[in-house]
């Protein structure tokens, strides 16, 4: 394969205002070129994080009308989850080598379609297929998206980007439940999927129209190291699952071995390239290692809650469905007003301290969480909640800064998909966790309450867990001045 210079557009269907060549080093765009963008992929990040929420919300709707089991029912979102999961990391590499606009285009295309194609599905095996596809696609917008908002954004105005990314991760997030829940009230499940088509062609016309053209490596693509990347991540979100369900554990002790073989192969693959697809040369970079550790515990922490406290809100509580929507709402609602404001404060301010300060007040937040009394009212624990929100928030914005800047801007891709991995890795580990404290309380004789705590306290250690790790950051910061 030739290489492609920044310059040298490549020939062939993408060619055209996909491939639009750099006309020269620029620091981010003009105010409005760059707002322009930046619609395009609020549209794009927006439609692939409310797949997930309102797809869990739809799941019995859809088990009924396909005729399918709860149980197989399930793959409607573990098949999307898979998906992205196993090719997050190869998509983030295409675009350090053929450009993050081009992969990115592609992911939309990719996901646009598959929407319709899960609109029209009248079977579970025609959805889950559909929902494959999707995932691809969704891992194409997401491996690279905050690799574009770096050549979107001036470098001195990073942060306010990072956080207006934050931002609609968090609205979409905080509104997917009632969405779903607003389509289902008047049309069938099909129309959660096919309201993507029109917005995603437009995210589409737009996007091939104002998206920066960004540097090309012309490395040549590691399918190798795609496929040790794919069987690795694949088999541990398969191995947690089954863990979690209680099914077969020999065959899930299997799995989870399988998954540290191909990882330790792969990793000892990477470490003899220069731009490995697991971007271990990145690794050898302290506060980038740190940064990914960081988002790793966080979101993990963060999972442990959202899965555990439903449970205590409706199974210990008695409140309803509706009830506990609303009690989880304070966390990402106060994520959508602090996030932006976070990710301004770290273009001033140093983020580590920035991000280790939100951490610790997620970690109160967590520990106000565990020691909740029963028959808490409503008041005592959106407070709290809101605390948890406040702390996460503020953290998000400056750690993904830190992430993305600690690469050389040709490796903008490998940082990029990196972080959307740590926030995958996280949520799998959290869930995975959470289904061992319940099994462990069950197999106690403790019940539901007894395992919904234990969630909390782990989740209030890897909160803190990650409040150190980012403090260690600023001494390697300062040492490499």
């Amino acid at each position: 394969m030739p290489a492609i210079t920044p310059n040298t557009p490549p020939a062939g269907p993408l060619a055209g205002p996909l491939a639009a060549p750099l006309a020269g080093p620029r620091d981010g765009l003009s105010r409005p070129e760059r707002w322009r963008a930046m619609t395009t992929i609020a549209i794009a990040v927006a439609m692939s994080v409310l797949d997930t929420a309102i797809a869990n919300i739809a799941l019995p709707t859809i088990a009924a009308d396909v005729h399918a089991s709860p149980a197989a029912s399930i793959w409607v979102v573990n098949a999307y989850q898979l998906a992205v999961t196993v090719s997050l990391l190869a998509c983030a590499a295409l675009g350090d080598i053929i450009g993050y606009k081009r992969v990115y285009w592609t992911g939309l295309l990719v996901f646009t379609l598959a929407s319709g194609a899960c609109a029209l599905s009248t079977s579970l095996p025609m959805l889950v297929i559909a929902r494959v596809i999707q995932g691809f696609g969704g891992a194409g917008i997401m491996s690279v998206n905050t690799a574009l908002v770096r050549f979107i954004y001036p470098r001195d105005q990073l942060g306010r980007g990072i956080g207006f990314n934050a931002f609609i991760v968090a609205v979409a997030s905080a509104t997917g439940p009632s969405i779903a829940a607003a389509i289902l009230s008047v049309a069938s499940w099909h129309w959660l999927f096919a309201v993507n088509v029109p917005l995603g062609i437009v995210a589409l016309w737009y996007g091939a129209r104002v998206l920066p053209a960004t540097p090309r490596s012309g490395n040549r693509f590691d399918l190798v190291g795609a496929l040790l990347n794919a069987a690795a991540l694949g088999l541990l979100m398969i191995a947690v699952d089954g863990l979690g369900r209680g099914e077969n554990r020999v065959l899930a002790g299997i799995e989870l071995v399988a998954a540290i073989g191909f990882g330790l192969v792969l990793i000892n693959r990477a470490r003899a390239m220069t731009a490995p697809l697991l971007p271990v040369d990145l690794f050898r970079r302290p506060v980038f290692a740190l940064s990914v550790g960081t988002s790793i515990c966080s979101f993990m922490a963060q999972t442990l809650a959202y899965v555990a406290l439903p449970f205590l809100f409706e199974d210990v509580g008695h409140r309803s469905q509706i009830a506990t929507g609303l009690l989880m709402t304070p966390w990402p609602a106060i994520v959508v007003v602090v996030a932006p404001i976070a990710g301004r404060l770290s273009d001033r301010s140093a983020p580590a301290l920035l991000g280790a300060a939100g951490l610790g007040v997620m970690t109160v937040g967590m520990a106000l969480l565990l020691t909740l009394p029963d028959g808490a009212s409503w008041a005592d624990i959106a407070w709290r909640m809101a605390v948890c929100g406040f702390g996460f928030g503020f953290f998000q914005s400056p750690n993904n800064r830190l992430l993305l800047g600690a690469a050389p801007p040709e490796r903008s891709g490998g940082a990029s998909g990196m972080l959307s991995t740590a926030r995958l890795l996280g949520q799998t580990t959290g869930s995975g966790l959470v289904a061992l404290s319940f099994g462990l309380g069950g197999a106690a004789g403790a019940g539901i309450g007894w395992g919904v705590r234990l969630s909390l306290g782990i989740g209030t250690a890897a909160a803190g867990m990650a409040c150190v790790i980012s403090l260690l950051r600023l001494g390697q910061m300062r040492s490499a001045r």
